[in-house]
């Protein structure tokens, strides 16, 4: 025999196989997590901004542009997948860096820099 309820003025309505719950839809904190690097000005370098987590590659430009943009701070927005980014732990920065420390032609010491030259 099924068990039937009429809760809510809908008439018998049949209480078996019915789920209780229902299905969790995609969780936001579930889609993948992307870096946002924003560029000021022309001629500058794109900077780190902050993360956020959307569907897709184009969710994650429209979000970044929505979120760090607001006030026309920026001429250029990257956003890239975290799982993607290999980077080097600040714990092996001696022996990782090592081999540039005995090139120091490599260091601009030895150069003027004219005061004309901007971001420098």
């Amino acid at each position: 025999m099924t068990d039937f309820s009429a809760e809510g003025g809908h008439g018998a309505v049949p209480m078996e196989g019915i789920p209780v719950e229902p299905q969790a839809a995609a969780v936001r904190s579930d889609w993948p997590l992307y870096e946002v690097f924003l560029r000021g000005k022309r001629g500058l370098n794109h900077v780190h901004v902050g993360s956020l987590h959307a569907a897709d590659p184009q969710m994650a430009l429209h979000h970044a542009r929505d979120l760090y943009t607001r006030r026309n701070e920026g001429v250029s927005i990257w956003v890239v997948a975290a799982e993607q980014i290999t980077a080097s732990s600040p714990d092996e920065k001696d022996p990782f860096f090592a081999p540039s420390g005995d090139k120091v032609y490599r260091h601009p010491t030895f150069y003027a820099i004219p005061d004309d030259v901007p971001h420098m």
